[in-house]
């Protein structure tokens, strides 16, 4: 009989963090190096080579991938001769790895886990606790997988009961291009099909863990249902040329994972779960013979390359900014902003417009201003900030009319697309919506030269900060015209998709 020693497991646990926080799993990092060779749109191109180029840096400093270092979910398969040396009970182990593994010293993880979520949302501090899965299996070793979930992606899962007849094609192709940008693609889709509703979210969920497997899987052809099904949803997702962080391009999904499971003659439960370009997840074993070890992957996996951005770059100082100079800016350019910025995201944005409408005066200033989505990672050593990198922007949407016509406010920094309302808001009062990359936090956090706490510092990450910046990179998304690359990228790459698909059928 195996004893797993409490310890090991917490340690196990707490190293397990760290190594995924700044580690991408080898097969995703080779896909992604696949899909950067491959694509074909400058856009997305340049967006992949951050990623990449972040990629690197983060293994190289042992920082964060991502400032939204996830909510943790942990699968565990406990063999039913496996015995327990410690008084605490499995799930307080857990947690207890997971408290040690986002407050480690040298690189502290941003605790983004909010209890009483329908109240007062109160941060819990440490990250826990963690969503845990139990399964009690034959055998005599405890088998754990340790996965750190960014909000951004779950934000876009999605679940539909379907009538038996209907098609789960058509339904994911249905709801994949109302998941927008804000889960950073390209990453994978799971797909969980039957049980019942719970069932089938939780295969979704499983099914990211499984290994990248696609071009293997194209070479040999599908030898079941679900593996017919990945290749169908593969080809026609990457069909729709949203691409790299919505751009548009030729690569919006590494691969598609599908489980299933037997359901009730009435129901045809499914849910899509996407997993972003952070995407991290480690597996290990313990035995009885003390903690996991994590190999780290070799620097000969990520590429040569360098940070580019091409020969249209347009440089701005915020200092200087008018509002003449953004209604010249165009959908698609891309910008190296310095100077002195805003940061604020939702609590942020809540308690500002609160204020606003019981007239109160604001702490900070907003005229011909531009504020960044963001909630960074705590600093360490000689950092001005940790990682940095953007929030979902749509989730300001309802802010934003109030802000733009209310403030001066003259710019918006985030990721994923605007909304059809913020869009209008934006057009009407000459403002403009920028992103950056999403999953190149640690690329963006090397150009905040300083960072100073402004108001609302109680709101912790959520504060707003004043960060001076230097050529930090970001696309206009919406221009003060009303014009959106999240729009008309999609639009055009899937149109040159179908032709190049149209030619091949006729060779």
């Amino acid at each position: 009989m195996t004893v797993i020693r409490q310890d090991d497991l917490i340690q196990s646990v707490a190293d397990a963090l760290q190594f995924i926080s700044y580690y991408h799993p080898t097969d995703f990092l080779r896909a992604m190096v696949k899909a950067w060779e491959a694509e074909e749109s400058p856009a997305a191109k340049a967006a992949l080579n951050q990623v990449l180029v972040n990629s690197r840096m983060c293994a190289l400093g042992k920082r964060p991938i991502c400032q939204d270092t996830g909510i943790v979910m942990v699968f565990l398969k406990v063999g039913m001769q496996v015995r327990w040396e410690g008084d605490l009970s499995l799930e307080d182990m857990i947690n207890e790895g997971v408290r040690r593994g986002y407050m480690h010293p040298d690189n502290v993880l941003r605790a983004s886990v909010l209890a009483d979520p329908d109240g007062s949302r109160s941060n819990t501090k440490d990250n826990t606790p963690a969503i845990i899965h139990t399964s009690i299996v034959p055998g005599d070793t405890l088998e754990v997988e340790v996965a750190a979930k960014g909000g951004g992606s779950e934000a876009k899962a999605k679940f539909a009961m379907l009538n038996p007849s209907d098609s789960v094609v058509d339904w994911v192709l249905s709801v994949v291009p109302t998941m927008g940008a804000g889960w950073c693609p390209p990453g994978l889709l799971g797909v969980g099909i039957g049980g019942t509703p719970e069932k089938a979210m939780l295969l979704a969920k499983e099914s990211l863990m499984e290994p990248i497997d696609m071009a293997e899987l194209k070479a040999r052809g599908a030898a079941d249902r679900d593996e017919a099904l990945r290749l169908e949803l593969f080809d026609k997702v990457n069909g729709l040329g949203i691409g790299a962080q919505g751009l548009g391009g030729l690569t919006t999904v590494l691969d598609v994972k599908v489980r299933s499971h037997p359901t009730h003659a009435a129901n045809k439960p499914v849910a899509v779960i996407p997993n972003c370009t952070a995407t991290r997840h480690v597996h290990f074993t313990l035995d009885g013979s003390g903690p996991a070890e994590f190999t780290p992957p070799d620097l000969s996996e990520w590429p040569d390359i360098d940070f580019e951005l091409g020969d249209e770059v347009k440089r701005v100082n915020l200092d200087t900014l008018t509002r003449d100079e953004v209604a010249s800016w165009k959908s698609g350019d891309t910008l190296l902003v310095s100077g002195r910025m805003l940061t604020g995201r939702d609590a942020a944005h809540k308690r500002l417009v609160d204020m606003i409408e019981r007239g109160e005066e604001l702490p900070v200033d907003f005229t011909n201003r531009v504020i960044y989505y963001v909630g960074p990672v705590d600093p360490v050593r000689d950092e001005v900030v940790g990682p940095a990198g953007p929030t979902t922007a749509t989730r300001m949407d309802k802010f934003t009319r109030t802000l733009l016509e209310k403030t001066g406010l003259v710019g918006m920094i985030g990721k994923a697309e605007r909304g059809a309302a913020a869009i209008e808001a934006i057009r009407d009062t000459g403002a403009v919506s920028m992103i950056a990359v999403g999953g190149a936090a640690y690329l963006v956090a090397k150009a905040i030269k300083q960072a100073e706490v402004l108001a609302f510092e109680d709101l912790g990450m959520e504060a707003i900060y004043e960060f001076t910046v230097e050529d930090m990179p970001v696309t206009v998304s919406v221009d003060a015209r009303g014009e959106s690359v999240h729009i008309e990228g999609p639009k055009i790459w899937s149109g040159r998709i179908a032709e190049k698909l149209a030619v091949q059928e006729v060779q």
